[in-house]
């Protein structure tokens, strides 16, 4: 069956990115940039990322049959004609978001879902005086999708059902993992989360408690490896007999005194740590507790034995 259309605007890194994954899906690419360069450019970049997923033994097909699906346009309505989403990748620059979703919409068919990139400008400011607002919203991805499977899509208050549910549906044809964000908010989680770890490493180098190096290898060596099978709350639930809830009062003290030194003042109250450890039981109750971590390390085993095949470090 063949898929349905998407239109790339911004041919920039991640708009090149977005080519690839959507093409190598399966998917008929159109990609439109307003410099002819940066379209010559995407061609290069398309053509290198495909190499190296086919070195890496990471492609169904050969590259020319995937780029074989992708178009270049210098007119935008040319573009986006028919498609059934518009991924705009544009530079994080909210007049130029403004004024390039008005140019999308005018151009695009009644029922496109349009769709953001945006890294931390919410839908709602973007987006607020387009008819068509019920239809836009942020899809924020990890970067380079193809390999970060996880996209965040992040509906505004005037974004319809149909049109989260649409967007999400064409992601996870692509291979993605949808996540949802419940509330706008700048940054979303993606960045949240990573700005909380960069504003703390900044701190402790600023601080002379650890150089640049020594940091990137405690989270490359250590929670990096660990985050890669499992996330914060995860891990915090299978560090600690008795789960999160034993975690949070062991060791939430200390985080809250941590905090408070940075002039964050965000304790784990009773009622949030009950929410928390209601959801961590939901998905995992107790007495599976101890087979999860022994997943947990045979999945770190795994890492580890692959990290030594390839020269990496244990």
């Amino acid at each position: 069956m063949t898929k349905e259309r998407i239109a790339i605007v911004g041919a920039g890194s991640i708009g090149a990115a977005f080519c690839v994954l959507f093409a190598r899906a399966g998917f008929t690419v159109r990609l439109w940039d307003v410099f002819p360069d940066a379209l010559d450019r995407a061609r290069v970049d398309i053509a290198e990322r495909l190499e190296l997923l086919e070195l890496h033994e990471l492609l169904d097909e050969i590259p020319d049959a995937i780029t074989s699906r992708v178009s270049y346009f210098s007119d935008l309505g040319d573009a986006v004609e028919g498609a059934a989403l518009v991924q705009e990748c544009a530079p994080e620059n909210l007049e130029l978001k403004r004024d390039l979703f008005a140019r999308i919409e005018a151009a695009a068919a009644a029922d496109t879902i349009l769709a953001s990139s945006s890294s931390a400008l919410p839908a709602s400011q973007f987006g607020a005086n387009l008819a068509s607002r019920d239809r836009v919203l942020v899809g924020h991805p990890g970067n380079p999708p193809y390999l970060l499977p996880v996209i965040e899509v992040v509906p505004s208050p005037e974004t319809s059902t149909s049109a989260v549910e649409t967007a999400e549906r064409l992601y996870r044809a692509a291979g993605l993992r949808p996540v949802r964000v419940r509330r706008e908010i700048e940054g979303f989680v993606f960045n949240r989360l990573q700005g909380a770890v960069l504003r703390e490493a900044y701190c402790l180098v600023r601080d002379g408690v650890a150089t640049v190096e020594d940091i990137d290898a405690i989270v490359r060596d250590g929670l990096g490896r660990r985050w890669s099978i499992i996330g914060p709350f995860e891990t915090s639930d299978l560090n600690t007999r008795g789960g999160i809830e034993s975690h949070a009062h062991k060791m939430g003290p200390s985080y809250e005194r941590m905090g408070a030194e940075r002039g964050q003042h965000d304790p784990w109250t009773p009622e949030l740590v009950a929410e928390v450890t209601r959801q961590r039981r939901g998905a995992l109750p107790l007495d599976e507790w101890e087979e999860r971590v022994r997943w947990r390390d045979e999945q770190l085993m795994r890492l580890v034995k692959t990290s030594r095949r390839v020269g990496g470090t244990t």
